[in-house]
């Protein structure tokens, strides 16, 4: 009896030689679809990643610029009344009005005549035998002066401001029997700094300023202006009635409109976004805003004392039109204007040095004639 045997299968899709291989199963097509929306989303999210880096940068450099203007770069001092003009002088510091700010300056005294100077024959002066003799008898022909010329400074710049230049105006001042305060603003400060405020805080200071000429026995009481500390004295004047006149030269109000004005002058930017962007950062240095800055009613107020106006008609800086806005609306008989055809901004009394001084010694001689026919 024969045994038939089976053919043994291929077992785990192996194969066997002279039998077919199982069948494999086909492999499934891609779907392109699905290929297509991961690519889509990729480059969204690298264009978002992108767009999100240029916001960013964006708002850091306008934050930047924002921070610029309220922390200016200013140089340090570089010399004194007495090594600059032979003008004796003293280191003072007093707290701003506000009391949040401490103000540093130099105080130049001066001295006038109590009378005529008593006249003396050869035998009499020779009868001075010592210089003892001779200051005693100095002494009584003068005494303190009691008026005051504060300066005001411009921003960007500290008490020096040596273009103007405000150490030639002191020693003449001090010719004509004038005090002198010139002081540094906080942002020009080095020993107490604080941010650029557009005038707020700096009116506080300027009004400590004056407090200290007050305490020092000023009774005719001057802020001499340049710029921005011109457009602070107008800001300052409307919180007091200690100041008797202004002088005021280039004078810049704080605004929008200027800011971005004088921002274009060093980078060329686009008013929107850039302005309103500026304008939102602010704050964040300076703790206020343009709201704040009271340039409507400085442009709309008729101040009782006298103020004199000078300004440059190629003033790149502060337009000359709010100059002469101003001016304008000043009703005191010895308030006037000067505009100066040509003129570039702090650069008046260089350009025009004799008459720029025969205008303002014409106009404090004015000033002071009339206090003293008020006493």
């Amino acid at each position: 009896m024969s045994t038939i045997t089976a053919p043994l299968l291929p077992v785990g899709g192996s194969s066997t030689p002279g039998l077919l291989p199982s069948p494999q199963p086909s492999p499934q097509p891609v779907d392109n679809r699905f290929a297509s929306s991961r690519r889509k989303h990729a480059a969204i999210a690298v264009l978002s990643a992108f767009t999100a880096m240029l916001l960013f940068a964006g708002l850091a450099f306008h934050g930047y610029v924002a921070w610029v203007i309220a922390h200016p770069y200013v140089s340090p001092l570089t010399s004194n009344p007495m090594l600059a003009k032979g003008l004796e002088y003293t280191d003072v510091a007093f707290p701003s009005k506000s009391g949040k700010t401490t103000v540093h300056g130099w105080y130049i005294p001066a001295y006038e005549m109590n009378g005529p100077k008593p006249l003396r024959s050869a035998a009499a002066t020779a009868d001075m035998k010592n210089t003892q003799h001779a200051a005693a008898t100095a002494a009584l022909s003068q005494a303190p002066s009691k008026r005051t010329v504060v300066f005001s400074h411009g921003y960007g710049a500290n008490r020096e401001e040596t273009w103007v230049p405000m150490y030639e105006l002191a020693g003449l001042l001090n010719r004509l029997h004038y005090n002198v305060l010139m002081f540094d603003y906080g942002y020009a400060s080095k020993a107490d700094p604080s941010p650029a405020t557009g005038g707020l805080e700096e009116s506080k200071q300027l009004l400590a300023a004056v407090d200290y000429a007050s305490s020092q026995g000023a009774e005719e009481l001057i802020v001499w202006g340049f710029s921005m500390g011109a457009g602070t004295a107008l800001q300052a004047a409307l919180q007091t009635d200690q100041i008797d006149a202004m002088i005021l030269d280039s004078l810049f109000l704080p605004s929008p409109e200027s800011l971005y004005s004088n921002i274009r002058q060093v980078v060329d930017l686009p008013r929107y976004p850039s302005l309103p962007l500026i304008e939102w950062m602010l704050p964040f240095w300076t703790g206020t805003t343009f709201n704040h800055i009271p340039a409507q009613q400085v442009l709309e107020t008729a101040y009782s004392i006298p103020t004199f106006i000078i300004h440059g008609t190629e003033d790149a800086k502060a337009p000359v039109d709010t100059a002469k806005h101003i001016a304008s609306g000043q009703f005191n008989p010895l308030s006037r204007e000067w505009i100066v055809q040509g003129g570039k901004h702090e650069l008046l009394f260089q350009a025009h040095p004799k008459e720029y001084i025969q205008r303002a010694a014409l106009f404090l001689s004015q000033v002071n004639a009339s206090r003293k026919s008020d006493v």
